[in-house]
């Protein structure tokens, strides 16, 4: 069996080509990825740092690490896809070899260990070439980890045996689990399909596939109408990440009968003329390739414009929370003085901060930030009051436990050391305010204790005063924005905070998505040569071959797009309901950018490499393709 394996690999290499790459890939980035996990375990901090700056560093590698570890269970999921998807299609294509071979004897046990053999060698291969990669790659994500803030400009990752031998056992590891659905599938291949090539012999929607698809899509329906009955915001944030990852499983297993049907759309603009309508004609027909080709654009597309719409929401939302929470009309970036044309003038000072408290038998030290405010004033320009306790109590010796910190367990009249500047204060817990999106706020404390620090004041203009009048005033103390502008502005610190790690993680959904569509369509490709030979034979140039060949990708590229926003429409719809119940407005982010660049991107990749493949299975002429069987 080992050497049908390895005579497999060698004839049919083209097929196999894209499964290596994923291998190599995930082999290269599960082993920098736990190399550089490795190390952030192991923080190095040099000397002469304060504790806030300890603590934020110390922030940023657990940040670090969760990013990571998230890369990581990613490349091996993306890996095991690609792997089963190439196995499965060159089991529909080898149907008829399979059935020869079972046809001279051989037994069902005996195809399924010729299968995992080759998986065996793809995986050998795959990790050989993804080590040396996984070197690069440490390298690379460090570098890029330090570029996003989350690392000091000192971190180094040490070389870790471990790691390697981690990954190797990864890679040959998805590698046989990718390929374990299709080798059932071959094992039950009937040795009389050796002599039909009845379209009937090759079923497309096997029972497994029914199965997976038809309860993902049960799932998705249910978790759609729950987020729109629930009308809750954090609801819908948690339903549409399911809905996500149920929807891209059912439209990615349901895609044999997705495909055609969503490319009778398109297909009404393909006429008038024979190219368009071979093109037209194949992608209602050819379902199994073009399902092949859709899949993985359903799963990206669904994933990553439903997430970053999703965050994308959440950080819009949190700007209108606060434009909602605030009744001031400018934020000045300094102390502004009293005026007549200002009714309240409510300075906040923003200073390091480190809180011990006494949680059970241990102590528990926070580094944060405390701002430091006039309660009387802060209450006329904020609606946002404690949820337990009162601020008109935060003068002298006091603390109030801010919406970032008002889950973690403190009691209210309970007693924390703070640490501000020098001073070590006793401080009374007199207030604990309720959560809020934004947790940017931490503690409270009375403005006199605060002392220097970053200031900004929210400014109530009098009555009968023209806002932008004195706003035009104020702007030689500071920056000057309207209430509106400031709470964008703190929606999209938040969201250039998740912009780091979209990054990350779309470009690895997105190469390992571009090798998934090209594998498809390179593999699709050598097994349509004499089709390609026939068509020519009944009269087609080679130009107008390649030309039903590129037209044919791209309209299942477009397909695959749209079924992926069917996916994002889904997650974002119980998330516009929540935004909608509870601030008035619906607020949703729809990364348009980012959509055109999957879909730009898509198109060239796809469309590039029918028409390369296409031109080069064409290059002989079609009486010799005819004459025999490839």
């Amino acid at each position: 069996m080992l050497r049908l394996s390895l005579g497999a690999v060698r004839d049919r290499w083209q097929l196999f080509a894209g499964a290596v790459v994923a291998v190599a890939l995930g082999v290269g980035l599960v082993q920098s990825g736990l190399q550089v996990l490795a190390a952030t375990d192991r923080p190095e901090l040099p000397p002469g740092l304060s504790k806030f700056d300890q603590a934020r560093i110390r922030e940023g590698y657990v940040g670090a690490a969760t990013l990571l570890g998230m890369s990581v269970m990613l490349a091996v999921f993306l890996t095991v896809f690609v792997v089963s998807t190439t196995f499965g299609f060159t089991v529909a294509q080898r149907r008829r070899e399979l059935a020869l071979l079972r046809l001279v004897g051989a037994q069902r046990g005996s195809l399924r260990l010729m299968l995992l053999g080759e998986a065996l060698i793809l995986g050998v291969l795959g990790t050989a070439a993804g080590v040396p990669a996984g070197l690069l790659g440490t390298w690379a994500q460090s570098e890029l980890l330090i570029r996003l803030g989350m690392l000091p400009s000192w971190f180094r990752a040490p070389w870790d045996t471990g790691s390697m031998e981690a990954a190797a056992i990864v890679g040959i590891g998805t590698a046989l689990a990718g390929v374990l659905a299709a080798a059932w599938r071959a094992s039950r291949i009937a040795p009389l399909e050796a002599l039909t090539e009845l379209p009937e012999g090759m079923p497309v929607m096997t029972g497994w596939r029914w199965f997976w698809g038809l309860s993902a899509t049960a799932c998705t329906v249910v978790l759609v109408i729950a987020a729109q009955a629930a009308r809750d915001l954090v609801a819908g944030l948690m339903i549409a990440l399911v809905v996500m990852i149920s929807g891209s499983v059912a439209l990615s297993q349901l895609s044999p009968i997705a495909v055609p049907l969503a490319g009778r759309l398109p297909a009404l603009v393909l006429r008038g003329s024979l190219v368009a309508d071979l093109a037209r004609e194949n992608v209602l027909y050819a379902v199994r390739r073009g399902a092949a080709t859709a899949a993985p654009l359903i799963v990206l597309v669904g994933l990553l414009v439903g997430l970053w719409g999703t965050f994308g929401s959440l950080a819009k939302a949190v700007g209108e929370e606060q434009r909602q929470l605030i009744t001031a009309d400018l934020v000045v970036g300094s102390e502004v003085p009293a005026s007549q044309d200002i009714t309240v003038a409510s300075p906040q000072t923003v200073v390091p901060v480190t809180v011990i408290r006494q949680a059970g038998k241990r102590k528990q030290t926070v580094y944060s930030e405390a701002v430091g405010i006039e309660w009387s004033a802060y209450q006329r320009t904020h609606r946002l009051r404690p949820r337990k306790g009162s601020l008109d109590r935060l003068v002298g010796r006091t603390i109030a436990i801010g919406p970032g910190m008002s889950a973690e367990g403190y009691k209210l009249g309970s007693t924390v050391t703070a640490v501000i500047g020098t001073r070590r204060l006793p401080l009374k817990v007199v207030a604990i305010m309720p959560e809020t999106l934004d947790v940017g706020d931490n503690f409270f404390v009375p403005r006199a204790l605060a002392g220097e620090g970053r200031t900004e004041t929210l400014v109530k203009v009098a009555p009968g005063n023209d806002i932008r009048t004195v706003a035009r005033r104020l702007e030689a103390g500071g920056e000057v924005r309207t209430v509106a502008e400031w709470a964008e502005a703190r929606g999209e610190v938040q969201q250039r905070g998740n912009t780091g790690i979209f990054a990350v993680l779309m470009g690895l959904a997105g190469v390992y998505a571009a090798v998934a569509v090209v594998n498809a369509v390179v593999m699709a490709a050598a097994d349509r040569r004499r089709e390609f030979a026939l068509t020519r034979m009944a009269g087609l140039t080679r130009a107008q071959v390649v030309t039903v060949a590129l037209v044919e990708s791209l309209t299942v590229v477009v397909i695959g797009v749209l079924l992926g926003c069917l996916v994002a429409a889904a997650a974002l719809a119980g998330v516009a309901a929540g935004t909608a119940n509870t601030y008035g407005v619906v607020v949703l982010a729809i990364p348009w950018r980012l959509l055109g660049l999957i879909l730009g991107g898509a198109l060239l990749v796809v469309g590039g490499t029918a028409a390369a493949t296409a031109w080069t299975v064409t290059r002989h002429q079609p009486v010799s393709l005819l004459g025999g069987r490839d």
